[in-house]
């Protein structure tokens, strides 16, 4: 069971799809008031356990505890603790980016007076006001996952858990955001984030987990795992599969 200094605690998390093991016995502690970094390749399971982990997709063995709270005995209480970015999610885009952060607040059951002035700093926050009244639907990817990410935050969780949350982000708005994900934590919350820029994360995480092959390859601080080499070189050394590239002489013609 975690501890009340433990935002997240996993054990045994494992899924399989098919013949395939997704994910294959994971276990990890993310401690409360972390800038949490997960990275790996791409199929490593990095999705399939957070997915898990906030309970989006139930897992075939292990658990997962938010705060002292376990996600799939107790799921609504864990629920209002996090806020959370999926990867790929669909919305309701045939709402305006106004009525869909709105509606993430009503649904949670907050106040409507609450909801629409912390809508209005959201929306400005994340330099959407002018698209207040604009369908998602006609959002760009951008767009779209700063909307998601206000949806996210409109309850103050205690834990934000988000995918991928630079993709098709313009270099200005991921500046905002990684503002407010700083400022956010250095008040008390916890953001665990997955990501593949290796860079990105360096910079913003404390701690960070290496995923690949449905297993933890390491895990601690940053300058743990990274251990006097940058975090892409660590990461590559953990990982392997470097491919070799000898041959290609007709791209050498000039």
């Amino acid at each position: 069971m975690s501890t009340p200094l433990t935002a997240l605690s996993i054990r045994g998390l494992a899924k399989r799809f098919g013949t395939k093991i997704a994910v294959d016995g994971i276990s990890l502690d993310v401690p409360a008031g972390s800038f949490f970094g997960i990275v790996g390749p791409n199929g490593a399971g990095k999705t399939t356990t957070l997915s898990m982990a906030t309970g989006l997709l139930r897992p075939d063995f292990g658990t997962a505890v938010v705060h002292g709270v376990d996600v799939w005995a107790q799921p609504l209480e864990a629920k209002k603790l996090m806020g959370i970015l999926p990867d790929g999610v669909r919305l309701f885009d045939r709402l305006s980016g106004e009525q869909l952060v709105t509606y993430a607040g009503l649904l949670r059951g907050m106040d409507r007076a609450v909801v629409a002035a912390r809508v209005g700093e959201l929306l400005a926050a994340l330099d959407l006001s002018q698209d207040a009244g604009t369908l998602v639907v006609d959002y760009s990817a951008g767009m779209t996952k700063k909307i998601a990410l206000a949806s996210a935050l409109i309850h103050a969780p205690k834990v934000l858990v988000l995918d991928e949350p630079f993709e098709s982000v313009d270099p200005v708005s991921a500046a905002n955001i990684r503002d407010i994900l700083e400022r956010y934590v250095a008040t008390g919350g916890t953001v665990i984030v997955s990501s593949h820029v290796m860079d990105l994360v360096q910079r913003m995480c404390d701690h960070v987990a290496v995923i690949a092959g449905g297993r933890i390859l390491a895990a601690g601080t940053v300058d743990q795992v990274r251990a006097g080499a940058s975090l892409e070189e660590r990461f590559v050394q953990l990982v392997g599969g470097r491919s070799q590239t000898e041959g290609l002489e007709w791209l050498r013609t000039f």
